[in-house]
């Protein structure tokens, strides 16, 4: 499933989740303009990597930019191909407003920096001698995706279910979305081997779990859970 929209409308001008995208494309087009060794160079240099983190391994001099703790931060910024960018980023279009306007401008860019954080120590624990450098924002959108769920489950989401020459676009509950989204997530987590890289599990379903427990923390009083669709008059 392809998430295209939801019917939920925003109160106010969603300026931190639209200044994210916007960081993100720019960093990604950057990363770009480096060349094929700069491109791998900045990944190495600014994404996670846990045996560099946490298992006390050291980067070459040439590769060592920021200290391994501030990866963290850096490597939500950085994505590993247009496919990568492009998906995350219509995830957070789609939900991460809603969550801003939940929480306020202030509170939700705390709120995704810290899901984003502990995205990346759920992956990062369980193998700290990989030195396989972990980047994208999906571990911090995975948090938004979770808070959102807590907050508007009724919402309607118009989604692209792809199949082939039936391709269909029909409207789903956020629940029944968000619900399957997580649920392949831990299902893929379960069966796929990620100690040659690839799609960072671990820190999809870190990020989420974080997102609805810390929903509680962040979101405006008069903000209530549960509280379904604000369709528009």
């Amino acid at each position: 499933m392809i998430p295209l929209r939801d019917d939920v409308p925003s109160r106010t001008t969603p300026i931190v989740n639209v200044s994210l995208i916007i960081a993100c494309a720019v960093i990604f087009f950057w990363q770009l303009s480096l060349g094929q060794r700069g491109f791998e160079a900045a990944v190495t240099s600014l994404g996670v990597i846990p045996a560099t983190l946490l298992g006390g391994e050291r980067l070459p001099p040439d590769y060592y930019l920021v200290p391994p703790v501030a990866t963290i931060f850096t490597s939500m910024f950085l994505h590993g191909g247009f496919l990568h960018l492009i998906g995350n980023m219509l995830y957070l279009w789609i939900f991460g407003d809603n969550v801003e306007d939940a929480m306020g401008h202030a509170r939700f860019i705390l709120f995704y920096l810290l899901c984003g954080a502990a995205a990346a120590l759920a992956q990062a624990l369980p193998n700290t001698e990989s030195v396989i450098p972990m980047i994208g924002a999906s571990g911090a959108i995975s948090g938004v995706l979770g808070a959102y769920l807590l907050l508007y489950p009724h919402a309607r989401v118009l989604v692209l279910i792809p199949l082939g020459f039936f391709s269909q676009v029909v409207h789903l509950p956020a629940v029944l979305v968000l619900g399957l989204w997580f649920a392949l997530q831990l299902l893929s987590s379960a069966l796929v081997e990620t100690t040659e890289g690839g799609v960072a599990f671990g820190a999809h379903i870190g990020g989420f779990i974080v997102g609805m427990l810390l929903l509680p923390f962040f979101k405006r009083r008069d903000t209530p859970l549960f509280g379904g669709a604000r369709r528009r008059p």
